[in-house]
């Protein structure tokens, strides 16, 4: 078995209502980093958009995809939304180790195994 072909498979073991609990609970996490409701709406949005099987992930196919008649609010966000970097990183850093750390566990993230998947 090559490695789409695992990939394909890790896919279709996905339950969805689960993935949708594990995101709703990863949003309600950062949501606090946004100083409004707006911003907040739009990166989830916007989060919903880049992890969607859209080919292309600009501004306006983000928009189109999550329902938006223009792409302002997603050209928006990383221009002008006001939120605390650091504490975002904070936070996806105890969400990570919420769901998979140990006491001697270490991460180690690879972009080749998602390099290849794009061949």
């Amino acid at each position: 078995m090559d490695f789409e072909d695992r990939a394909l498979a890790a896919g279709h073991g996905v339950d969805p209502d689960r993935w949708r609990a594990l995101f709703d609970e990863s949003m309600t996490r950062i949501a606090g980093l946004f100083e409004r409701v707006g911003p907040r709406a739009t990166a989830r949005a916007n989060l919903l958009g880049l992890l969607s099987a859209i080919e292309h992930k600009n501004c306006w196919q983000l928009a189109e995809h999550v329902g938006h008649h223009r792409p302002g609010p997603m050209q928006r966000l990383p221009r002008s939304a006001r939120w605390v970097v650091a504490s975002a990183g904070n936070e996806v850093r105890r969400y990570v180790v919420d769901h998979l750390g140990t006491g001697d566990g270490v991460l180690i993230v690879d972009g080749t195994v998602a390099a290849g998947a794009r061949r």
